[in-house]
């Protein structure tokens, strides 16, 4: 039912708010310093869990399985998206639980966490541009009135920049340092606010729904937000 899609639509935009806010939170130098790193990697650890319910339930909106064979171009590249999207916020998971295993026992270690922070990076930049795409073949490129450019080119922009905070982030073999601490954080900084930015507007599309708790009929909240 409409209804029920719009309040779906609702928890996947603000799981996606608020996992973009603790990953803003989490990159400030200056909360990093405060909180210490036990702290600051459980933020980046719970920010992620809720970018992994929020591309669940997208990828759940989008369908259990691939479209049908008839299905607009614009269905597929949808799905496709959703499902490369929730992957590589599962990457994001694993980065993140290794990070704050090792920041709770500096004795510890859990294999290379770089990698799936790369992995994680790839995964949302080629499900921006299967959404890129998807948005392009319904709507103008830059057409104000439609409900998705806004949120798709956020999306690209934020996962280029998460693209920038994971080699920033990348360690050094021969010094152990990152190649860029300034960029690891600043990436996830920016990346992270465009991601919140589509979060805010996606949710501002989503048809409000009756306040009345009983309607004689069909709900107020007719349609969904694409």
């Amino acid at each position: 039912m409409a209804a029920e899609r719009a309040v779906r639509l609702r928890r996947e935009a603000w799981g996606f708010a608020i996992g973009s806010l603790l990953f803003m939170l989490g990159a400030v130098p200056s909360y990093q310093r405060a909180v210490g790193d036990a702290v600051a990697n459980a933020t980046f650890f719970v920010g992620a869990l809720f970018f992994t319910a929020a591309a669940l339930i997208q990828l759940a909106l989008s369908g259990r399985k691939p479209p049908r064979t008839g299905s607009t171009r614009a269905d597929w590249f949808d799905w496709w998206a959703s499902a490369v999207q929730f992957v590589g916020t599962l990457f994001f998971n694993v980065s993140t639980t290794e990070a704050l295993i090792v920041a709770l026992n500096a004795q510890t270690r859990v294999g290379d966490g770089w990698r799936p922070d790369a992995l994680g990076s790839i995964c949302f930049l080629v499900a921006s541009a299967l959404a890129v795409v998807a948005t392009v073949d319904r709507d103008r490129l830059w057409d104000p009135q439609a409900r998705t450019w806004h949120g798709t080119w956020l999306g690209l922009f934020g996962s280029i920049l998460f693209g920038l905070s994971a080699i920033g982030a990348y360690t050094i073999p021969s010094t152990g340092d990152p190649v860029s601490l300034l960029w690891a954080n600043l990436g996830t900084l920016l990346g992270a606010a465009c991601f919140l930015a589509a979060a805010v507007l996606s949710r501002r599309s989503i048809p409000m729904r009756s306040r009345r708790r009983r309607a004689p009929a069909t709900p107020s909240g007719v349609g969904g937000a694409d």
